[in-house]
């Protein structure tokens, strides 16, 4: 999963967010095209749901878009959904399924916050090991959650699927973090730079913005 995380291509999602904005028409074009009339009446949810949210302030984006996804998606691995052992879903795909893991839940989130108008420097999908079975436990595993930066010094608030509430980073002592990553780079855990640039690798990222642009992302 690091090394897929590594190879971003960041620029390329910042030009088709930036585009995505107006309408997605094309994207319930396509959800009717291949999908059945109940993923078009998800599509159609979601799309309102953005309406409603654009002159909203900030915090309340933040708490009904993690609301909105915790709600309406499934937590499943990849292999049960996709029969891949680490597929990245668009949030097309991931509303057809209606399911999918900590990735498609961060990648829907980060997306319709994008889509929203919240400036991609505000945002980061952060790679973590999270700490399972308790305080004590030395079980963890990898997990991804999507980081919301009020400034740029500010401590982080975290939107997750494992639990249905906003807390600051300093309130999630179950989360390690690893490395963070928006459409402008990289960042590893500690630094106040990024580390990559949106030229330098390719990765599951560029293949998932290849597939949001055939979906109709763009104008």
């Amino acid at each position: 999963m690091i090394d897929a995380l590594l190879g971003l291509a960041f620029g390329a999602l910042f030009t088709l967010l930036t585009n995505a904005h107006p309408g997605l028409d094309r994207v319930e074009a396509t959800a009717r095209a291949r999908y059945d009339a109940a993923v078009v009446s998800r599509v159609r949810d979601w799309r309102a749901t953005l309406v409603e949210l654009q002159s909203t302030p900030e915090t309340e984006q933040l708490t009904r878009t993690n609301r909105y996804f915790n709600r309406q998606l499934q937590f499943l691995d990849d292999v049960v959904v996709w029969r891949n052992k680490d597929y990245w879903a668009t949030p097309l795909e991931t509303l057809a399924k209606r399911a999918g893991d900590c990735e498609d839940f961060v990648i829907a989130k980060y997306i319709s916050l994008r889509l929203l108008g919240v400036p991609d420097e505000k945002l980061r999908l952060i790679y973590v090991r999270a700490r399972m079975g308790g305080e004590y436990s030395s079980l963890s595993q990898a997990h991804m959650v999507l980081g919301y930066f009020a400034t740029p010094t500010a401590e982080p608030l975290v939107l997750d699927n494992l639990i249905g509430d906003i807390r600051p980073a300093s309130q999630r002592p179950d989360l390690y973090p690893v490395f963070s990553f928006n459409s402008s780079g990289l960042w590893v855990r500690g630094a106040s730079t990024a580390s990559a640039s949106s030229t330098e690798r390719l990765s599951r990222w560029r293949d998932l913005v290849a597939r949001m642009r055939a979906e109709g992302f763009e104008q």
